[in-house]
């Protein structure tokens, strides 16, 4: 394949990595199986640009980027509009497309896996036309990111402490809003402290994301008004991996969710795969099934029947017998 990798140097992990032993290595292990390829590093704010460009030129059968999930949201939603395959070395704090593509999260590992993979079909969602590999989130999610973001922090440990804190203070300080939506036809209203919209359903791990891009179906969540107490105890079962299990979650799946928030006049954020945004009054939230292209590393071959038969017999035949 035609690839170039692109590599966040501002992104989480590639802070306190040689990225020119990284570079290097990278074009090898690419190279070694047969690819043509590049390998850029970029700074943060060019980076957008720099791949925009690339995928736009008509040259790549795809794309490799290295950084945190905006990194990796940006150049899904840059492969998908151009047609091009996605490669991600996951290289933030979180790295939850990362997780549900089951690729390794050594940012030298996945090199390997990523060079002898192949390309498969995976699902998109979008919010207003925006695309999103994981979650569109309102309430509790994006009061914690704008809590979070208003504090300083130089790296992928000071992120993780400053998270900690933020979702301290919404549980003392949980929102409350009016949500009218519509499912399947049905048009519902509620007063809730937090909707979740993902990228299909999430599975049971604490860190909330899909476990298969295939299932053709937006995960909705939705976190009825609740008090410190209710937060606390909705917080409690998502690290057990019981979100679905919590009396104030509704959980629901389809294909198309249409989202009004009838007294919001821009005063809210939503978030978008990580990204702090003015929250509008409409938002219409669909998935894209089998539109964005990943490479991804190949299953391991199961074995024979003869092989299964030889790994139970002895390793050698008794002295005295004939073969």
């Amino acid at each position: 394949m035609r690839l170039k990798a692109f590599l966040n140097r501002d992104g989480g992990t590639f802070r306190t990595t040689d990225m020119a032993e990284y570079e290097r290595l990278a074009e090898h292990i690419f190279r070694q199986a047969g690819h043509d390829f590049d390998c850029v590093v970029v700074s943060g704010k060019d980076i957008v640009e720099t791949m925009q460009r690339e995928a736009a030129s008509g040259d790549l059968d795809g794309l490799i980027a290295g950084g945190g999930d905006g990194t990796i949201s940006t150049a899904a939603s840059i492969c998908w509009k151009n047609g091009i395959a996605l490669g991600v070395i996951p290289a933030g704090t979180m790295n939850l497309f990362a997780r549900s593509l089951k690729l390794p999260l050594d940012i030298r590992v996945v090199l390997e896996t990523l060079a002898n993979g192949h390309v498969e079909a995976v699902d998109i969602g979008s919010a207003n036309g925006k695309s999103f590999v994981h979650q569109f989130s309102a309430g509790l999610h994006a009061r914690m990111v704008r809590y979070r973001d208003a504090m300083t922090f130089a790296s992928r440990l000071g992120k993780m402490r400053a998270s900690a804190r933020a979702a301290v203070g919404v549980v003392f300080n949980p929102p409350v809003f009016d949500v009218e939506f519509k499912v399947d036809g049905h048009m519902q209203h509620r007063t809730v402290s937090a909707i979740s919209v993902s990228n299909n359903e999430f599975g049971p791990d604490p860190l909330m994301f899909a476990d298969n891009l295939k299932g053709g179906r937006l995960g909705f969540y939705l976190a009825q008004e609740m008090r410190p107490a209710g937060v606390a105890r909705l917080a409690f079962d998502i690290l057990r991996g019981r979100l679905k299990d919590n009396i104030d979650v509704t959980a629901m799946a389809s294909t198309s969710i249409d989202l009004h928030f009838p007294k919001e006049g821009g005063r809210s954020n939503c978030v978008i795969d990580g990204e702090l945004l003015p929250m509008p009054r409409d938002v219409a939230l669909r998935l894209h099934p089998g539109e964005l292209k990943v490479i991804v590393g190949d299953p391991p071959v199961a074995p024979t029947l003869i092989e299964r038969v030889a790994a139970v017999l002895p390793a050698s035949r008794p002295a005295g017998l004939d073969a």
